[in-house]
């Protein structure tokens, strides 16, 4: 499979933390739609990964504080379009399907999508792993209302909105901060199945219990953070349109 093709989708943005990916990133950046712009944000990548996505493309920018929300929220900053799409970078997921993402941001339809992960191959998704995500999205369905079943990494939603958020995690909560305080907001998160496969590598976070339970600690942190507050620079993506 080749790049794939992008004439109705408008132009985004696709945020790529990177630790280690350098077996996984031609997979990658080879399937990021056409006129799209990768961002892969090296988190401190002892490999060649910074000098491989640069290669095939993309851009690289370079974030010493390690954290996934750390290396989330630097890509975020140096998007310039006005979709920003972020995925992992492991192989496990396809950006090539965020372009019906981006068309239903871009057409009004949702503020927030998110990617439902649906495992096709076995081993894709570790149990412990599958089990911590059961219990936030309950945590989460309680906190906020919204019927979500995942908290996956593939996503889609208008940059300046996002950075109205004021996202401040920079560990393993930043993708449930940006849920929590988009729900908070008022903003309509669609959530779409996605095939979930057997990342390329061991996963930094989940590929353990101790990783996952560090991860679940985090998100729990974020879910005992009470509502923000408006402030005058804040606004339901929708207004963006």
């Amino acid at each position: 499979m080749g790049r794939v093709t992008n004439s109705t989708a408008p132009r985004a943005d696709v945020v790529l933390p990177c630790l280690d990916e350098a077996a996984a990133l031609p997979w990658v950046l080879e399937r990021i739609p056409a006129g799209w712009r990768a961002i892969v944000v090296d988190n401190g990548s002892t490999d060649d990964s910074a000098a491989i996505a640069r290669s095939l493309g993309a851009t690289v920018v370079h974030e010493p504080r390690r954290g996934f929300g750390a290396a989330c929220h630097a890509g975020l900053l140096a998007a310039d379009a006005d979709v920003v799409c972020f995925c992992d970078c492991d192989a496990s997921l396809d950006p090539g399907l965020l372009t019906g993402f981006v068309r239903s941001v871009a057409d009004g339809d949702a503020d927030l999508v998110l990617g439902r992960r649906r495992p096709r191959e076995r081993g894709a998704w570790p149990v412990h792993a599958r089990l911590g995500n059961i219990v936030l999205s309950r945590m989460v369905r309680r906190r906020t209302g919204a019927a979500l079943h995942d908290l996956g990494p593939l996503r889609a939603a208008r940059r300046e909105p996002l950075l109205a958020l004021g996202l401040t995690d920079r560990r393993s909560g930043y993708p449930l901060q940006m849920v929590v305080r988009a729900a908070d907001a008022g903003w309509r998160i669609e959530e779409r199945d996605v095939p979930y496969r057997p990342r390329t590598g061991r996963s930094k976070v989940t590929g353990t219990w101790r990783g996952t339970w560090y991860a679940v600690r985090d998100m729990r942190a974020v879910l005992r953070q009470p509502p923000r507050t408006a402030s005058p620079g804040d606004r339901r993506a929708g207004a963006a349109r």
